[in-house]
């Protein structure tokens, strides 16, 4: 079944490795805090042990409006990316998507600017939903600018 890919993608005026090291172990609900259409913002994370760090190691996820899904911490290249699935998907989108792979990437763009791409690949339930999902990917985008935006003024707290 043909999986649906989004991405978006942020300059933020901060070196490479700082960037990572904010957005790595970053508590969700203050990242994503507000509803975009269908997506909800993040109410708990919960069964996390220790810094969110290392590969393998997982955690819940959960929605406002009651849904909620595992995370799981699937590889971790310091300071160039790093990736995780989303999988037990519960709620809203239950029926509509299997799991979400997803990647956090940095990239040096000149001296002190980093690209940050956030980037989901959504694995529809069934090849009857996949126009749905093509949908949520497209709110998805808003989602994602809304976070960056919010991201990167995490990071400028951190370089100041």
């Amino acid at each position: 079944m043909e999986s649906v890919e989004v991405a978006r993608s942020r300059r933020i005026p901060a070196g490479r490795e700082l960037a990572y090291r904010v957005t790595l172990p970053i508590d969700l609900p203050v990242l994503f805090n507000r509803w975009f259409g269908p997506i909800p913002p993040i109410r708990e994370v919960r069964d996390q042990v220790g810094e969110w760090s290392s590969a393998g190691q997982t955690r819940t996820v959960l929605l406002t409006g009651g849904g909620s899904m595992r995370e799981e911490l699937t590889g971790v290249d310091a300071p160039n990316s790093f990736s995780y699935r989303l999988s037990g998907i519960t709620g809203v989108m239950a029926p509509l998507v299997d799991h979400i792979d997803g990647r956090w990437g940095f990239e040096a763009d000149g001296d002190h600017i980093t690209v940050v791409t956030w980037r989901w690949t959504l694995h529809p339930r069934h090849t009857i939903t996949r126009p749905v999902v093509v949908l949520i990917g497209l709110a998805w985008n808003g989602y994602a600018r809304r976070a960056l935006a919010e991201l990167e003024t995490h990071i400028l707290r951190a370089v100041s």
